[in-house]
């Protein structure tokens, strides 16, 4: 038997618009078309080569409900594996997944409307597929929640650490029974979306929409498996090599949590006992992050102008981060900022007021001098090493929900340029997606 070619891809996140603009020429937000841009690529590569198999992580969108236009566009891509008679493996995500956490809302449709070759894993079972290179064996693991394996009665009174006991143990027991049922003269390949203990997280960790639970990789990292292909980290890791525990990785860059992450795919050649495994990088939108503390020039304008065009920054998603004293204020022009920054696809600009009261700032967390909530949130965040991607982003959404967009982010110096300045995004084009 020849070896079994297959694509691996996951975290499509179709229909995600941050940080995008109107296409003028379309009438859509441009990074639900860098999304739909990338999963073409995908797609592609699948039919051209041709693929044997194309395995899907999960997380086909956002959320469980997209709206019709995000719909079609990802039925549109994969409908075209089905009219190249490439079989195909949906597996269900927890973006998948309404928030009660039970059945895959999103991908349901496959199912009902018995596309051929398609298969929707929304549950753990074993899949026996015929190909073009002979049979393979896929069992399912999709995103599960505790309710998926536990009753109510059967976690009350416990302690959090011993659900997670519980779950494990059944989760172990119900892998068993579908391992002791394969036949052990077909390759097999496991495709599951959870986290691993071993995984280097990103993203996912804060966009993760249900409860679930973290997985021993020792759990996963079986003798029976040829081929472990995993779904819901962000960032592309090899977490085993006997067998290959992979994840791939999203196909697009979500945030600026991601902003030194490779986007791709996985290209793999299985064969009972050898597997050989490819990343296969995806062209995605750069993101930039640009940092300058111009708190002891002279000249804070040049400096940050400086910054800015030493920069690769055309059709990248900027921001620029600075921090400068009050009194510097006054000799920023926002306006030539703007200017400098126009190249980008999209920008943002997050001044930082330093005053003597930041510079001390993490201490302020152990007395007893009321904070206001902007500051009390940044003294947390110093302490927070984990959260330091999204630190700024955090601290906008803050502003926003406080109504004070208008003011810098640290001090009460009215005078302070704009928190953040992206260029605008109809509402009625963010909400059409």
């Amino acid at each position: 038997m020849a070896a079994i070619k297959v694509l691996h891809l996951s975290d499509i996140h179709l229909g995600s618009t941050t940080h995008g603009r109107v296409n003028p020429k379309t009438g859509l937000n441009t990074r639900f078309e860098d999304f739909v841009k990338a999963l073409t690529l995908c797609i592609d590569r699948a039919i051209h080569e041709p693929a044997d198999l194309v395995l899907f992580g999960g997380d086909a969108f956002p959320d469980a409900t997209p709206p019709p236009l995000v719909q079609q566009a990802f039925a549109r891509q994969f409908r075209r594996l089905a009219d190249a008679n490439i079989p195909t493996v949906l597996l269900v995500g927890n973006h998948d997944q309404h928030s009660q956490g039970q059945g895959g809302a999103s991908l349901a449709i496959y199912r009902s409307l018995a596309v051929p070759g398609f298969i929707v894993g929304d549950r753990i079972e074993t899949h026996l597929i015929s190909t073009e290179a002979g049979a393979i064996q896929i069992i399912t693991l999709p995103w599960l929640t505790r309710s998926a394996l536990l009753t109510r009665q059967e976690t009350d009174g416990l302690s959090m650490t011993e659900v997670g006991k519980l779950l494990i143990d059944r989760l172990t027991v119900v892998l068993e029974a579908e391992i002791r049922q394969l036949d052990p003269k077909l390759p097999t390949i496991l495709l599951a979306h959870l986290m691993v203990d071993s995984a280097t997280y990103g993203s996912e960790r804060f966009l993760a929409a249900g409860k679930g639970f973290t997985i021993p990789l020792s759990l996963l990292a079986k003798d029976a498996f040829d081929y472990v292909a995993l779904g819901h980290v962000h960032r592309h890791q090899v977490l085993c090599q006997h067998p290959l525990v992979v994840y791939p990785g999203s196909i697009e860059r979500v945030d600026f949590g991601e902003e030194k992450e490779e986007k791709g795919y996985c290209w793999l050649e299985v064969d009972k006992g050898e597997t050989k495994f490819e990343f296969c990088p995806l062209p995605a939108r750069p993101f930039r992050t640009i940092e300058i503390d111009v708190t002891d020039s002279e000249k804070p304008q040049a400096l940050l102008l400086k910054a800015i065009a030493t920069s690769q920054i055309t059709d990248a998603v900027v921001r620029l981060i600075y921090q400068a004293k009050p009194e510097q204020l006054s000799q920023i022009d926002d306006r030539e900022l703007h200017q400098a920054l126009a190249p980008a696809h999209n920008y943002a600009i997050a001044p930082e007021v330093i005053n003597q009261s930041t510079r001390t700032r993490a201490a302020e967390l152990n007395t007893v001098e009321a904070l206001d909530p902007i500051a009390a949130l940044r003294a947390y965040l110093s302490t927070r090493e984990d959260l330091k991607n999204c630190e700024v982003d955090l601290l906008i959404a803050a502003r926003e929900l406080l109504g004070e967009v208008g003011g810098e982010m640290d001090g009460a110096d009215e005078n302070a340029p704009e928190l953040s300045k992206t260029q605008e995004i109809p509402t009625q084009q963010l909400t059409m997606f």
